[in-house]
């Protein structure tokens, strides 16, 4: 295989099947049909792997990587299905924290192709099987499994785990699962299986409740992992990153009730290493310090509002990178916008990629200083030529533009 021929294949994998990250809310498939049939094709090589279950609006990624770290560091071979890719699109499937083999991928897309006809999946349900079954070859200890979007329909719902997370609801692709965080809440609770302990963050009592009570029909242990005390620290420096870690020790409690050997200075261990175990970026990302410049996935109003908060606690001017995607509602996020800032705003270089021209009235209506950009990269390099050592730059916004930032730049930094 050569490098033309494996990106012509994941090129095809792209082309071939809906998928979200391009196409947004038409490549959604709901139901388990799709996924069912396909891990059948596969010889379901979900049900031969210990799986942990992840879900969440916001921090799924981070809980998902503290625990692998963790487990590594407590001698465990440990798989991670995370989505979206940030660079590459074998970031999706981890082993050990490196990225799933490109032979392996090539190979997969290859079965890919001769699926029967009555079988139309998605994009996510083509590199969810494909997470399986590499995960099922590399014979993992344990496949921790992040869902893509809700839960109830999600293609990854179709595991049974050892024990599952909801980390927290918020508001987020209402215009697929619902209006309110209750009604979201009832899509998140639809991973809960009968038996299998569920972990809940959230702070919200209504959203507790909708858990708690699905919970309770599935005669499922129901952990409030918000009531948790800890001082534990980890390399992910976001502040937010507090309330994943009492995710984390809930989740790792459950799992040494069920006789996993994970010891104090193992989840100490863990969440201090989660860079270097698993290869995670784009979290509260330091990219560099001279310039500081700092980098952060949140999308949505919650997480914006965290990130934006943390960026207000900073004693610096700032210069601020924000590019978002068509069904960004942008008139909230002008709400949040830091003080003591300039912006630069860019469109994604993606199909739902929307330029700022599109909405510079919010932009005036604000009245802040910004200028408009029709790339990432020019506005990163905009923002580094007119920003001091003293000061500091923030690339955020969409999964896209962090991603296509350190595209362009982690390389060639390293």
């Amino acid at each position: 295989m050569t490098t033309k021929e494996y990106q012509e294949a994941v090129d095809w994998l792209f082309v071939q099947a809906p998928n979200y990250q391009i196409d947004g809310e038409k490549a959604y498939k709901p139901g388990l049909g799709n996924i069912t049939r396909l891990c059948s094709f596969f010889d379901n090589p979900q049900e031969k792997i210990k799986c942990i279950h992840i879900g969440g609006t916001n921090g799924k990624g981070s809980t998902s990587n503290m625990l692998a770290s963790i487990l590594q560091d407590a001698g465990y071979k440990v798989g991670i299905y995370n989505s979206p890719h940030l660079i590459d699109f074998t970031e999706r499937i981890k082993v050990n924290g490196k990225n799933c083999d490109k032979e392996f991928v090539f190979s997969f897309i290859q079965k890919l192709k001769t699926l029967p006809e009555d079988i139309l999946p998605s994009f996510f349900e083509f590199t969810t099987i494909m997470a399986f079954e590499y995960f099922y070859q590399q014979q993992v200890d344990f496949a921790i499994i992040e869902v893509g979007l809700g839960g109830r329909l999600d293609s990854t719902n179709i595991i049974r785990p050892l024990v599952s997370a909801i980390t927290n609801v918020q508001l987020d692709h209402q215009n697929i699962l619902g209006n309110t965080v209750e009604e979201i809440a009832g899509e998140k609770a639809g991973i809960i299986k009968e038996g299998v302990t569920i972990i809940s963050g959230d702070e919200n009592e209504a959203v507790k409740k909708i858990i708690r009570d699905k919970a309770n029909l599935n005669n499922a242990p129901f952990i409030d992992a918000s009531l948790f005390q800890s001082d534990l620290q980890s390399d992910l420096k976001g502040n937010y990153q507090q309330k994943n870690i009492r995710v984390v020790l809930g989740l790792t409690d459950e799992l040494i009730k069920l006789h996993i050997k994970i010891s104090d200075k193992n989840i100490q261990n863990g969440l201090l290493h989660v860079h270097e175990n698993t290869g995670f970026i784009g979290r509260w990302f330091e990219f560099s310090q001279n310039p500081l410049t700092i980098c952060d996935t949140a999308h949505n109003q919650a997480g914006l509002e965290q990130v934006f908060s943390q960026l207000n606690s900073i004693d610096r001017r700032k210069h601020i990178i924000l590019g978002f995607v068509n069904d960004k509602k942008i008139d909230e996020v002008m709400n949040l916008l830091p003080e003591n800032s300039t912006f630069y705003f860019a469109k994604p270089s993606i199909h739902r990629g929307r330029h700022p021209k599109d909405y510079e009235d919010l932009l005036m209506n604000a009245k802040i200083i910004y200028k408009i950009f029709d790339s990432v990269q020019e506005a990163y390099l905009a923002a580094k030529q007119e920003c001091t050592n003293e000061e500091m730059i923030f690339i955020g916004g969409s999964n896209f533009v962090v991603g296509e930032f350190l595209e362009k730049n982690l390389r060639v930094k390293e």
